[in-house]
């Protein structure tokens, strides 16, 4: 029976699939969702943020110097900001811009000829009330709270409704800034977490400003803010490139639980490394900080508001147990930082790369510490949580992602990739070389599909597009023509689906390489197909 938490979820996914398969879609969708021609020709190379927090009023107010190399030739640069906030100024070596707004595109006019190979900066100013987040991290903006104390208490969390919901940024996966630089200036007696290495305080009278610096490439959506009363412990992990820094920042109140629970961080740190390869960003170390909702994949500053239990607020999302092991947003959120934040999508249409992996990571962790079963276990059981409504590939182009089976069904279909493959230290290799490969790169399907195929050394296409791109699950269809001759084949399925399958039959283990076409077999008693449990099929007598 599934659980309450589940069936809320498959609800969700539903009613935001319908929604989205049903879309008309405009220029605004065009305008966030494209490489748009004033998107095309310059490159990110830099972000400055300034900004200062006025709790009382919900506003904001700040810069972003942003520094880019020029392409190709062209006089008009698009960036992003979102209403109600408000361009207030955009200069380019001293010159005031003429900045034209079109919804949260904004076209700003340069005076200065912008020539191929060049590198030239713009400064943006804005102010506003950004966004408030109804119900973060789903719908995205700035989380306004108060912890038990009577302290502030704010996050921003964006992925859905993008980054230029409270700064100015090219807000587009496909291209990454190169490094980036955030100076947050707060209330006296509160303190912001962001991204990267805090470099420096700077203490005034009535604010502190913190100072943060990323070395790595970071997708938009990964920057953040967390403001609070927040105290400070940390530990030092013998990892992969060496020593890394695993800083956690908790509210005053939540300290000895927190010291407790977030041992679930390395843990997860010594899975991952094994079954993924090294953390991607030593340079920046690795944050977990308690923020005023569930959690989200932040770049090296992940955020955690699951209460301090084990599940997904307490809750096993496998009906198995299993699911209870692990704090779920450690484990999760963190999953992201190999696959979101080291290998990024570069159109939210392949949001499965994101989604499938780090829904798979949460079974690999099991595999890790409790053994391959319990990990086996746990993906299947997630299968409740299926709607098989719209493909897991979105629409390209317009800023829409595909259906919420890129969770489960993503997990599902990765896991049973490792069963066709049957070899588990090749199967690491590959999760390992995804992230080589693509290492700090943003990346489509395509690239995946292709690198997968390869190194299995068979063409997967057909297995990809009947998961990722149909919605119907295959069934071995089967009879026997005679007391030893069993015939097969795949049903509900595209024309091209292929795909090998291991199969009981009378107490004998096999594997049939099925296809659409009827093939046949000789076996020793016509008794009933037994599928492998970790295929995720259906079988079918014909009568």
């Amino acid at each position: 029976m599934r659980s309450a938490l589940q069936l809320s979820l498959l609800l969700f996914f539903l009613f935001t699939s319908q929604g989205f398969s049903q879309k008309s879609y405009t220029r605004a969708d065009t305008l966030r969702g494209s490489i748009t021609p004033e998107r095309a020709w310059w490159d990110l190379g830099f972000y400055h943020l300034k900004v200062e927090i006025f709790p009382e009023s919900k506003s904001i107010k700040g810069s972003n110097l942003v520094r880019y190399q020029v392409k190709t030739e062209n006089q008009t640069l698009q960036i992003d900001l979102q209403e109600p906030l408000k361009i207030t100024s955009a200069v380019q070596d001293g010159q005031a811009l003429e900045v034209r707004r079109e919804g949260a595109a904004h076209f700003i006019t340069l005076k200065k000829k912008q020539v191929p190979g060049s590198v030239e900066e713009v400064l943006i100013s804005y102010e506003g009330q950004p966004k408030e987040a109804i119900r973060p991290p789903w719908d995205g903006g700035i989380t306004w709270n108060k912890d038990s104390n009577g302290k502030h208490f704010i996050a921003s969390s964006n992925q859905g409704i993008g980054s230029s919901v409270w700064w100015p940024t090219k807000d587009h996966p496909a291209d990454e800034v190169d490094s980036l630089k955030i100076s947050v200036t707060v209330p006296k007696g509160l303190m912001d977490i962001s991204n990267g290495r805090l470099v420096n305080i700077e203490r005034g009278p009535t604010t502190d400003t913190f100072h943060w610096s990323v070395v790595n490439p970071i997708n938009d959506y990964g920057v953040n803010i967390n403001i609070g009363d927040y105290v400070h412990f940390g530990e030092k992990y013998a990892g992969e490139k060496g020593e890394l820094d695993m800083d956690y920042f908790v509210l005053r109140e939540n300290l000895e639980k927190a010291k407790v629970q977030f041992q679930d961080a390395k843990r997860m740190m010594q899975a991952f490394e094994h079954w993924f390869g090294p953390y991607p960003f030593y340079e920046d170390g690795y944050k977990l900080v308690e923020a005023p909702y569930l959690g989200m994949e932040h770049q090296s500053s992940v955020t955690y508001g699951n209460g301090y239990q084990n599940g997904y607020r307490g809750r096993d999302l496998s009906g198995t147990g299993w699911g209870l092991k692990f704090d779920f947003i450690i484990i999760h959120e963190s999953g992201h930082e190999w696959f979101a934040n080291n290998i990024t999508y570069n159109d939210v249409a392949d949001m499965w790369i994101h989604e499938s992996f780090t829904n798979y990571s949460e079974s690999l962790y099991l595999d890790y510490h409790f053994g391959k079963e319990a990990g086996q276990e746990y993906v299947r059981g997630t299968r409740m949580s299926i709607a098989n409504d719209i493909p897991i590939i979105g629409k390209y182009g317009v800023n829409q992602r595909g259906s919420g089976d890129m969770y489960y069904k993503g997990g599902n279909l990765l896991n049973m990739l490792r069963e066709i493959l049957n070899d588990d230290e090749k199967w690491r290799g590959i999760l390992r070389g995804l992230n080589k490969e693509f290492y700090h790169q943003t990346v489509n399907t395509k690239q995946v599909e292709s690198y997968i195929s390869q190194a299995f050394g068979i063409d997967l296409t057909p297995i990809f597009d009947q998961y990722l791109r149909d919605v119907r699950i295959p069934i071995l269809e089967y009879y026997y023509s005679d007391e030893q001759t069993l015939n097969y084949r795949w049903i509900n399925c595209l024309p091209s689906f292929t795909m090998p399958v291991d199969v009981e039959i009378g107490g004998e283990k096999m594997r049939l390489s099925a296809k659409t076409r009827w093939s046949q077999l000789q076996v020793k008693e016509c008794a009933d197909i037994k599928l492998d449990l970790d295929y995720y099929v259906g079988v079918e007598k014909m009568r």
